[in-house]
């Protein structure tokens, strides 16, 4: 793997949880090709405007704050990466503790851009 494709999967990273902050998705959006494949346990997405259309941008940050501690990113070889990540939910107006889910998110980069992301729940 290239040390460009580990940028552009930091990069990605950093603009997904802002995504799930804020409901800002436009910098992420910029990463992506325009016929992306978003696999997520719920549904899958095909091609950008399917993403962008997508209503699930920031809607559980009215409820909660979000703190996120992840892992390095592995090389899975064929353009794919894969991180672990840890999400913790806190109720945004007590900062209270509410749950916590561990994903892994594998990403398939192609001409410096993603192509394909998938979110797994692990636990």
């Amino acid at each position: 793997m290239s040390s460009d494709d580990l940028e552009l999967a930091g990069r990605f990273r950093a603009a997904l949880e802002t995504a799930v902050r804020t409901g800002d998705h436009e910098t992420l959006l910029g990463l992506v090709t325009r016929d992306v494949e978003w696999v997520t346990p719920q549904r899958t997405l095909h091609g950008i405007d399917e993403l962008r259309a997508w209503r699930v941008w920031g809607s559980s940050a009215e409820s909660f704050d979000f703190e996120f501690r992840h892992g390095e990113w592995v090389d899975q070889g064929s353009g794919r990466v894969a991180c672990d990540v840890e999400q913790v939910y806190r109720m945004k107006e007590t900062g209270d503790f509410a749950y916590e889910r561990r994903r892994r998110v594998e990403l398939t980069i192609r001409d410096g851009q993603v192509r394909r992301y998938e979110l797994l729940f692990t636990g």
